[in-house]
């Protein structure tokens, strides 16, 4: 949420003086010409060694180290990297490592592999590896027995684990690993593999307490239906890892909400990534007490003012927001900054969200909600190119 800082803007989250806007447009359109520039001279010097063909890339590369390679591999986001990937993992049988990441810039790379090539070669980590504490395998074919091998070899170092959009995992493969690594401190998952029995094993006494948990809960086709989790296994959650931080990523359609946001949930940090409508804001500042951060991507056209005051009124740890294309009056907005006070770090609201009214315009409302959070702020601003 935080921009970048440009110029003479302020770290503590103020905007600049007009003149430093100006400033500002003006270097931002100079660098923007000074890229193109670039760009075109870097075409005009003919074709660069990333233009070979894929086979003889692979050729050359054979002959680096093992190292050397894996940083190589981090490069390209081809399905030959992928597989050059795996062709590594597979020979770390006399290499022990701590932490292990499968990162690829374009995501359906790993998933193109075959997926018996795939899990021979992470289950070769797996086993050769007795002290893996770091774990990040997200978009990959992982499944549900080669989990239970890295069980079998890591349960005791294990401490953080992300593997969102792994479609091979089941409920109960990410169910055996709460059940057995009790230091699990990180975790991030899909919201399909999140169920009662997993929030009761994470709350169970063997475990330490948990520290973050990432829920992404993405639809891929409109109407998708999505189960519930019981209050009771939130409480039960709260109670063992009461200073956890759970963090909600929401890319739903509008209809596919109907399931969230009835009963109270601990989240901390919730992110609407596509539209979402007044009535789950409205609910939001009933069942999310525990609330840090809110960001909302779209709403419509239609003004949040009361879903804006209650979150204010209910959501008392509220401490950063970002409103993207939505709709607040002038007067509405600086109710809630008021409410929620000098407590408010982030304030990221675009320009265009805010809607003059009978007591503030879009020239005044700066000076007070700067009053209000004691620190000059000013609404975002659309760049110009």
């Amino acid at each position: 949420m935080k921009r970048g800082l440009q110029g003479n803007e302020q770290e503590d989250g103020g905007g600049t003086s007009s003149g430093s806007q100006e400033t500002l447009k003006r270097s931002r359109k100079q660098r923007r010409e000074k890229d193109l520039e670039e760009e075109e001279e870097e075409e005009e010097e003919g074709a660069r060694w990333e233009c070979l063909p894929q086979e003889i890339l692979l050729h050359i590369f054979q002959y680096l180290p093992l190292l050397d390679r894996a940083h190589a591999s981090q490069v390209d986001s081809s399905r030959e990297s992928a597989e050059a990937a795996c062709d590594i993992l597979s020979q770390l049988v006399n290499c022990s490592l701590k932490t292990l990441g499968l990162i690829s810039t374009a995501r359906p790379s790993f998933m193109e592999l075959p997926k018996s090539h795939f899990i021979s070669a992470l289950t070769v980590v797996f086993v050769n590896s007795k002290s893996l504490s770091s774990l990040k395998i997200d978009d990959t074919p992982v499944d549900d027995p080669s989990l239970k091998v890295l069980v079998a070899n890591n349960s005791d170092t294990l401490k953080l684990l992300k593997m969102s959009s792994c479609p091979h995992v089941s409920p109960a493969g990410i169910l055996c690993v709460a059940d057995q690594c009790h230091g699990l401190r990180e975790l991030a998952l899909n919201y399909h593999l999140l169920s009662d029995e997993l929030l009761i094993a994470l709350s169970s006494e063997k475990h330490v307490h948990l520290e973050h948990l990432r829920i992404d809960v993405i639809s891929d086709n409109p109407g998708q239906q999505f189960h519930t989790i019981k209050k009771s296994s939130w409480d039960a959650m709260v109670r063992h890892s009461p200073k956890f931080n759970l963090v909600m990523y929401f890319f739903l359609y509008e209809d596919e909400f109907g399931p969230f946001f009835r009963d109270e949930i601990p989240v901390t940090h919730l992110y609407f990534g596509r539209s979402v409508s007044k009535d789950v804001l409205g609910r939001v500042g009933l069942t999310c007490p525990r609330l840090v951060e809110l960001v909302v991507c779209a709403n419509g056209l239609r003004p949040l003012d009361e879903e804006l005051i209650r979150i204010a009124q209910r959501c008392t740890q509220l401490s950063a927001i970002g409103l993207g294309e939505c709709e607040v009056s002038c007067s509405a907005f600086v109710e809630f900054v008021k409410m929620c006070g000098d407590r408010l770090t982030q304030l990221s609201i675009m320009e265009e969200v805010l809607v003059p009214d009978h007591r503030y315009g879009l020239d005044e409302i700066h000076w007070e909600v700067s009053k209000h959070l004691g620190r000059v702020w000013f609404p975002d601003m659309m760049p110009t190119w």
